[in-house]
């Protein structure tokens, strides 16, 4: 089964696999994400497909510039990004699917985004 994800005006529409639940869902306290405080989950980078408004997506990097942060630029919703510390997966945000419920999600587990597994030596 797949689902699909918009960002907020629905310029943007992306699809991934789903079973029912995201099992990987959490947040990351690095300076970007914990701006934005949004509850991802992981999907494999063949895994997700755009579908409409590609064009629409805009690209922001910072520190390395190794991960890739997709924003609407219509609407400026964070929809999924190219992880840093694995490059095979997207980290997508599941607000953009209607029919999770973002309140189940309050406890999700935050990742140690400040000390990067990448930065230690």
């Amino acid at each position: 089964m797949t689902i699909t994800g918009t960002c907020h005006c629905g310029g943007v529409e992306f699809i991934i696999p789903f079973d029912g639940e995201f099992v990987s869902a959490k947040r990351c306290d690095c300076s970007l994400c914990r701006r934005r405080w949004a509850v991802m989950a992981s999907v494999k980078l063949d895994d997700l497909k755009i579908v409409k408004g590609e064009k629409l997506l805009t690209l922001y990097r910072w520190n390395t510039g190794e991960a890739k942060h997709y924003f609407c630029k219509k609407c400026g919703i964070y929809t999924f990004h190219k992880r840093r510390a694995d490059p095979t997966t997207y980290g997508v945000n599941i607000a953009c699917f209607d029919m999770v419920d973002i309140h189940a999600f309050m406890d999700a587990k935050i990742s140690d985004g400040i000390n990067h597994v990448c930065d230690r030596k």
